[in-house]
């Protein structure tokens, strides 16, 4: 199993409800570590800038105004194949369709403030996690 670093988010909807310490817990259950963490707050620009490839979507302005709109908790998470690990404990998109034991499925409430983000692949990992050091957030 390769050892694989990604990005993880505690959207502002998981802060304010105070789930961070639930998700971390999960993540650290599954043999995930934190190798960088920090509490932000997006500005518009820089949510349009870390999910620009999802410019031409209809849900692009609702999700960087949401993601702009209060505090996150970013991570670097590391561990083995940590990318599928993560999209396994987040659960799918629609909160609906996520499984019970999954952190969308326990804990989200709407499928466009649904908890948490993940990287999607190594591209996206390896992208998302520039764009954060880049912007000097981790």
């Amino acid at each position: 199993m390769p050892i694989e670093q990604t990005l993880s988010m505690i959207k502002p909807d998981g802060v304010a409800r105070g789930l961070i310490g639930d998700v971390i817990g999960r993540f650290e259950k599954h043999g995930l570590k934190i190798r960088a963490m920090k509490m932000l707050h997006l500005s518009l620009e820089q949510a349009r800038a870390f999910y620009a490839v999802h410019k031409e979507r209809p849900f692009f302005d609702s999700l960087t105004t949401f993601m702009s709109s209060g505090p996150i908790v970013a991570m670097i998470l590391e561990g083995n194949n940590a990318i599928q690990v993560n999209r396994d404990l987040m659960g799918a998109t629609d909160y609906r369709k996520a499984a019970p034991g999954t952190i969308r499925g326990d804990f989200a409430q709407q499928t466009g403030r649904n908890i948490i983000h993940g990287s999607d692949s190594p591209e996206s990992a390896k992208r998302e996690i520039e764009l954060f050091r880049a912007q000097g957030k981790l």
